[in-house]
């Protein structure tokens, strides 16, 4: 199902939107951009690596390549997710490199405009909030962006 937003025109009239696939952690929704979704697959076991971050569930071998598995759940402060044959790993590319995020469900495709994103508001006690990219209304529910560099960034520094 995709989901529109009012479409600004640009000075080429064409309107100027962005695509975004929407994923649960619980109640909440979230969404990455879709260019940077290389694939959406269902859980498979991990292998863990010694001192590492607690979110980060290990690694696996996604046809020859390593990469690095991270809970979102568990990286947000929700604790570890338990895992169930619904979960998905979406391995997403920034900058080269790959790294696959455990979530609830794949949820939505939705179109938003450039300008419909709004920022996070600024509050004393998110301090995750520095791994999203904005916010957006679609059909009356909230969806929280993610910056996939951000949070790249932050999964190199704890690493």
């Amino acid at each position: 199902m995709t989901h529109q937003s009012t479409m600004p025109a640009t000075s080429d009239g064409q309107s100027a939107t962005r695509q975004f696939i929407s994923f649960t952690i619980g109640a909440e929704e979230y969404g990455v951009e879709i260019i940077a979704i290389r694939e959406i697959k269902g859980w498979s076991p991990t292998t863990a690596l010694p001192d590492t971050p607690s979110y980060m569930r290990g690694v696996m071998d996604l046809r020859g390549a390593i990469i690095p598995i991270i809970d979102l759940r568990a990286r947000f402060g929700g604790g570890l997710t338990t895992i169930s044959s619904r979960h998905v790993i979406m391995v997403v590319a920034v900058g080269g490199r790959e790294i696959g995020i455990l979530v609830d469900a794949v949820a939505d495709i939705i179109t938003v405009a450039d300008n419909a994103i709004q920022p996070i508001p600024e509050l004393e006690h998110a301090h995750h909030a520095e791994l999203l990219a904005g916010i957006v209304a679609v059909d009356g529910r909230m969806v929280a962006l993610l910056d996939l560099a951000r949070l790249f960034e932050t999964h190199s520094a704890a690493a």
